[in-house]
């Protein structure tokens, strides 16, 4: 029996197995990293263990540190969760070697699927279909268009979309770049691009005694950089008689290379109806809460209770009704998905029933790493937490999500929940007519708009700029009861200035005995104002807006969308000026590639810097044509969020 378990990583996924331990009444030990000190796993746990450091690397990457916490904490096993050392066959016979048992499937099983170029050989043998791989050197014009893929690891990074032969090479090298900062391995292959397919994976779980289940599968097709962000269980596109091959291909895909515990068989179904196998997570999946729900189980606790030894039940679970898990990042989907870092100053989902724990009946699970006031920092990926919607059918999952997300106060990053709510609520989406190109075929300019129109955002801007007025009133010294601008004489109305989602909007109003007049919201009457809640009759209804102001961000939230503004001051300073052509750094981050110098002649759109964060490369072009007059960084250098990496003056000479 186990007794204590140490859970090598962080975030939601160290949360959810803290969960598992304490219902089983399992002691737990978390680790954490220096900017992961306060994180809520690090309260959670019984103990927990300092990693010093921030980079990876040093941290949740460094077998040797965990497992001395391991043994100063008393751990009699270890759980790796997902990502870091999950999938890592070292650190998976290092803990068997120091005589704890490791919760997840033997070394052997785990080597066998690293690599996923031996993974396609093996699986091949066990007539599970696979693509062929292809040699980036080999590769002719009859191959286009390809897929560049890390051999090791996954979650989208290391992998490029290659249409034609002049940016291979240029694939090839950001790949293996990518691969080797997140995975340690710079191994890439390359694979022909299945157009317009889907992502299908079957989960499975194996015991030690030879039984295998396979517990349907899941549809994760619509993915941003390879990297799913919605998925859902069933999938709508899965019949009856597709279902029984796809699990059958998965159970062989296990039985091969001695599988044990909970584990993940994906493949990609194509148009016709053909489907090929992509790899095996090694691990519990991301989105294994979709399988939870409809299966009634807790597939963490299975797999403590098989690596116990325990047997798997003869009786396989029958599914029941519909789950539909979204991942909410903190990245900017119409900004080439920008991540974001800083403080989430509030984050709050309405009407949750259940966290990291399948809902008593059909309803709302949240999983989530974060709280309010959380710092989201630039060293791990940009993931706040998973919502998750159980109900009797698709359309009701999808709506209950979609009224779940809009009714969240996210406020302090910049996140993709509008996208997210788009999504749900798309006709294609509904009508389960999605595939891994969905989100181009659709289109970002559609799905990435704010929630919240500019109609919408002026009538934001008008309470916000009511609730600061009262705000200012509640604290005024002296005569804090009368309305903010008040006059024995009409005079100008009061005035202020924000920046919104659809550029500046600039407030009128002036309060007097006939009530509220203003001329951004002709018509627009006032019912109440309070700092933090104004209440206004618009358009011949009466909406409640909540207003939170942090320095200068303001956030408004109502049935309306959600707005995000910033005060603007009256009177600007001027050495916070930045000279025109300058590009910025969207982030902190490395510097990993510089591709230009002073003087240069640049094209717009061109690649200029490459930035390292959270684990991906983002690129910064030149937003116009023009000549390099500054270039202020060198490839390995850090930057700070807002740095000016570069300059451009002018035409090109």
């Amino acid at each position: 029996m186990i007794n204590r378990v140490l859970v090598a990583n962080r975030g939601e996924i160290a949360r959810r197995v803290l969960r598992a331990c304490r219902d089983l009444g399992i002691g737990t030990v978390a680790v954490c990293s220096d900017p992961d000190a306060d994180a809520p796993h690090v309260r959670e746990a019984d103990v927990a263990g300092r990693l010093p450091g921030a980079a990876p690397a040093d941290t949740y990457l460094s077998a040797e540190r965990l497992l001395a916490v391991a043994r100063s904490a008393g751990a009699d096993a270890v759980h790796p969760g997902y990502g870091f050392l999950s999938e890592n066959a070292g650190f998976a016979r290092a803990v068997l070697d120091a005589g704890l048992t490791w919760i997840g499937p033997p070394p052997d099983a785990i080597a066998a699927m690293g690599s996923k170029i031996e993974a396609k050989k093996l699986m091949a043998a066990a007539d599970v279909p696979v693509l062929p791989e292809l040699d980036p050197a080999r590769v002719a014009a009859a191959d286009f268009p390809l897929l560049v893929k890390a051999s090791a690891g996954g979650g989208g990074r290391g992998m490029r979309i290659v249409r034609s032969a002049g940016g291979l090479q240029d694939a090839v090298a950001g790949a293996r770049r990518e691969a080797e900062s997140a995975f340690g391995d710079p191994a890439v292959f390359c694979e022909p691009l299945l157009e317009n397919a889907r992502h299908i994976e079957v989960q499975v779980l194996a015991d030690a005694h030879g039984a295998v289940w396979t517990l349907g599968e899941r549809e994760c097709s619509i993915q941003r950089r390879h990297q799913k962000i919605v998925e859902e269980a069933p999938s709508p596109a899965v019949a009856p008689g597709l279902r029984a091959e796809l699990c059958e291909a998965a159970a062989n895909a296990a039985r091969a290379i001695g599988y044990t515990g909970a584990g993940t068989v994906e493949f990609m179904l194509a148009p016709d109806g053909r489907f090929y196998f992509l790899e095996v997570n090694t691990r519990l999946q991301v989105e294994h809460p979709v399988t939870e729900c409809v299966y009634g189980v807790d597939l963490v606790r299975l797999q403590i209770e098989i690596a116990e030894g325990a047997r798997l039940p003869e009786a396989v679970p029958e599914p029941r009704g519909h789950a539909i898990e979204v991942r909410l990042y903190a990245e900017d989907p119409a900004h080439d998905w920008r991540p974001a870092s800083g403080t989430l100053r509030t984050f709050e989902v309405p009407g949750v029933d259940a966290e990291f724990a399948v809902p008593a009946a059909y309803g709302l699970r949240l999983d989530s790493g974060v709280e309010s006031g959380a710092e989201v920092g630039v060293h791990y990926d940009p993931m706040l937490a998973k919502v998750i919607a159980w109900a009797p059918t698709r359309a009701a999952a999808a709506r209950r999500l979609a009224a779940g997300l809009r009714g969240a106060r996210v406020h302090g990053l910049t996140t993709n929940r509008d996208l997210l709510v788009r999504i749900l609520e798309e006709p294609a989406f509904l009508d389960g007519d999605t595939d891994t190109g969905y989100l181009d075929r659709v289109g970002l300019g559609a799905l990435a708009a704010p929630l919240a129109d500019e109609a919408a955002a002026k009538v934001s801007a008008l309470a916000a700029a009511l609730a600061q007025a009262a705000a200012e009133r509640a604290a005024a010294p002296v005569l804090g009861g009368l309305p903010s601008g008040w006059r024995n004489l009409r005079s100008q109305p009061q005035r202020r200035t924000f920046e919104g989602p659809h550029g500046t909007i600039d407030v009128d109003y002036r309060l007097h005995r006939g009530g509220l007049t203003s001329g951004l919201c002709p018509g627009t009457s006032l019912i109440a104002a309070a700092p933090g809640r104004v209440v206004l009759d618009h358009d011949g209804l009466r909406e409640t807006f909540a207003v939170a102001v942090e320095g200068d961000a303001v956030h408004v939230d109502s049935r309306l969308g959600p707005v995000a503004l910033r005060a603007v001051p009256r009177f600007a300073d001027p050495s916070g000026q930045i000279a025109p052509g300058s590009l910025l750094a969207p982030m902190p981050g490395t510097v990993v590639r510089v591709g230009t110098e002073p003087g240069a002649d640049v094209a717009e759109g061109q690649t200029l810097v490459v930035l390292e964060a959270m684990k991906m490369e983002h690129r910064i072009a030149a937003p116009s044509a023009g000549t390099v007059a500054e270039l202020n960084v060198a490839a390995g250098q850090q930057v700070e969020s807002g740095a000016v990496l570069a300059v451009i003056e002018g035409t090109p000479g």
